[in-house]
């Protein structure tokens, strides 16, 4: 099933603009994010084809099966959440059927972790990035070699350094295992290589050092360490950090540069709005899409304030949060037995052709 598919089929029951549009948060280069609600066709439903998301290959526009969206709003999802209580100027389709949704109290104390949770992920990713771009890794790889040691006297010293001194190379080198020993090997030499060694590293795909056989009575030159946690850990942020590289919107990388902070302020200022979601969810029992300290976010998000103070202030926010909701008089969840009766509901009215929708007060 295509988004295609759902318009011509008219299957969308709600469709809104969503994202920095609906907060009243957009700049110049923010993209335009649709999100939507359908239903599957009752052969689709009731067969074997059921579709939960139906998505374009960016997933700028996202719209979600009605009843995966209810399954998402008992869990109180923010995003889902933010989609029933769009702005009316961010609204493009609507069905009857919203207002019976909008009118269930859904609303529970699930929303302090929801809310908060996805708030310090943008905290964590602030910090991630502010990582990076303190402590960039070389383009040139290591290799295993990088994270060898030899022993000389009382001291080591890295195997390069051995290898340069006596004019060695790796690959004549052979290496057997100390036994009660971790990671600690003897080093044979070969240099004309006629014993068959397999040297001490075959290149990037390897996490182990090569072992070889080794006549009975050869006298090592000197003993190895490989520190092969350091190796794996590298490997690791390697990979993380140029694939990071390779999939960065390089246009908000260079506006992180251009404020000098160094760290995400897009994802930081979010955090700040997701707390205050949450706050005012358990305070007022609503959800305002609709930034009203629109200019506040904005600075966060141009770099204005030092890095650690706002990630003090949203890490004492959230705490404080904790309080509120005990005090907030929401349901622990929300009823999932009676959102289960109002989905089946909806369905029939579709599938069956009924027009007595369910209504809830409001």
């Amino acid at each position: 099933m295509t988004i295609q598919d759902l318009q011509d089929q008219q299957l969308i029951l709600l469709e809104c603009v969503a994202g920095s549009h609906s907060y009243g948060l957009a700049v110049p280069e923010s993209d335009t994010d649709i999100r939507g609600i359908f239903i599957m066709p009752r052969e689709g439903f009731f067969g074997l084809e059921y579709v939960p998301q139906v998505a374009n290959e960016t997933n700028d526009i996202v719209y979600y099966e009605l009843g995966r969206y209810m399954e998402l709003l008992l869990k109180n999802n923010p995003t889902i959440l933010e989609l029933l209580y769009a702005p009316e100027d961010c609204i493009r389709i609507q069905h009857p059927c919203i207002k019976q949704i909008q009118a269930f109290p859904f609303l529970s104390k699930l929303c302090e972790q929801s809310f908060a949770g996805y708030a310090f992920t943008q905290i964590q990713k602030a910090r991630g990035l502010n990582k990076k771009i303190h402590n960039p890794v070389n383009e040139q790889r290591k290799n295993i070699t990088d994270f060898c040691y030899v022993t000389v006297g009382y001291q080591s010293i890295p195997l390069q350094n051995w290898l340069d001194h006596y004019g060695y190379v790796q690959e004549k080198c052979g290496l057997v295992r100390l036994s009660n020993m971790r990671e600690v090997y003897a080093l044979f030499y070969d240099a004309e290589q006629t014993k068959g060694y397999r040297g001490i590293s075959q290149g990037f795909e390897s996490n182990e050092v090569s072992l070889s056989s080794v006549e009975k009575g050869e006298t090592p030159l000197v003993y190895l360490s490989f520190n092969k946690d350091g190796y794996s850990s590298y490997c690791r942020e390697y990979r993380e950090y140029w694939e990071w590289v390779g999939k960065r919107n390089d246009a908000r990388y260079q506006n992180t540069l251009s404020h000098g902070k160094n760290y995400d302020s897009k994802n930081m200022m979010h955090t700040f709005r997701l707390l205050d979601m949450a706050e005012e969810i358990a305070t007022q029992k609503k959800v305002i899409v609709r930034r009203p300290n629109r200019d506040y976010l904005l600075k966060i998000r141009k770099g204005e304030f030092e890095y650690q103070d706002l990630v003090d202030i949203a890490e004492q926010r959230a705490t404080r949060l904790a309080d509120l909701y005990a005090q907030s008089g929401l349901p622990t969840e929300p009823d999932k037995s009676t959102a289960e009766k109002l989905l089946v509901d909806l369905r029939t009215a579709f599938y069956v052709g009924s027009k007595n929708l369910p209504t809830f007060a409001l």
